[in-house]
């Protein structure tokens, strides 16, 4: 059995993968970390996912609880999330991260504690986008340079980064295939008198309202016809499964790190 810990789990992600870690085999949880201050400091996690009492209070340290757990699972903020790996580094725990918005210099960071523990780092869990993400590399080698590639996005208005992780790793995936530099040649936005499309531009526009999962759609554009891949995530259940599918497949791994590709086999 496999104990895990998980960061920010009374958020709209980590209540769901509490919930799904009690609802798999094999794995369970034995550590809860929410900010300080957060209302359900000193709660049992059961109160928060229906189940009722699991003997598992929250708290608002991981030093507190870090020892509990074979591995910890974050869905939080950037900043939170580095400071944490570091500590997880220390402690020689596993890690999942679904945390996005991160800074180039945070990145190496990351990579750093990743030489010390294997951590999982993935914008987007899903099962479904992660097969995506293959298809587009494919695509993106196959159709070349001739046709022009546009991304949107869109997310509920509660996200505070943009464009979402996942839209940039889609971005990275196939201007690595074409040979672009994504720093030089994406394009976040478009107003007034722009001119003509650069050749190698790569669109990412953003969306925000409501309470939309996440939703993305990549164009593959040229004179006559347009190929478009979309995903549609209907609920946050399938990262927070992703998530867990990802803890159970990380411990006992040797440091690195990791991402979804790995953890389902769709690399090479």
């Amino acid at each position: 059995m496999i104990n895990a810990v998980v960061i920010g789990v009374g958020g709209r992600m980590g209540s769901r993968i509490a919930h799904w870690i009690y609802n798999t085999d094999g794995i369970q949880i034995t550590g809860a970390v929410e900010g300080f201050g957060h209302p359900m400091i000193g709660h049992d996690v059961g109160e928060l996912i229906g189940r009722g009492p699991l003997g598992v209070k929250i708290s608002d340290r991981l030093e507190d609880v870090i020892d509990k757990g074979d591995v910890i699972v974050e869905f939080t903020h950037h900043e939170a999330t580095v400071s944490h790996l570091a500590l997880a580094s220390k402690h020689g725990k596993p890690m999942v991260i679904g945390t996005t918005g991160f800074t180039a210099q945070e990145m190496d960071e990351i990579k750093g504690y990743a030489g010390k523990i294997p951590c999982v780092v993935a914008p987007n869990m899903s099962v479904g986008i992660n097969v995506l993400f293959k298809v587009l590399k494919d695509v993106a080698r196959i159709l070349g340079s001739e046709y022009e590639v546009e991304i949107v996005e869109a997310h509920h208005n509660q996200k505070k980064d943009a464009p979402s992780g996942t839209a940039l790793k889609m971005a990275q995936i196939i201007a690595e295939v074409l040979g672009r530099d994504l720093e030089k040649d994406a394009v976040f936005e478009r107003r007034g008198v722009i001119g003509p499309r650069k050749k190698n531009e790569i669109g990412i526009q953003t969306l925000r309202g409501g309470d939309i999962v996440g939703e993305h759609n990549v164009m593959f554009v040229t004179e006559g016809e347009r190929l478009e891949f979309i995903h549609r995530a209907h609920s946050r259940d399938n990262f927070a499964r992703g998530a867990v599918r990802a803890a159970l497949w990380v411990v006992g791994r040797p440091p690195g790190l990791y991402d979804m590709q790995d953890v389902l086999g769709l690399k090479g």
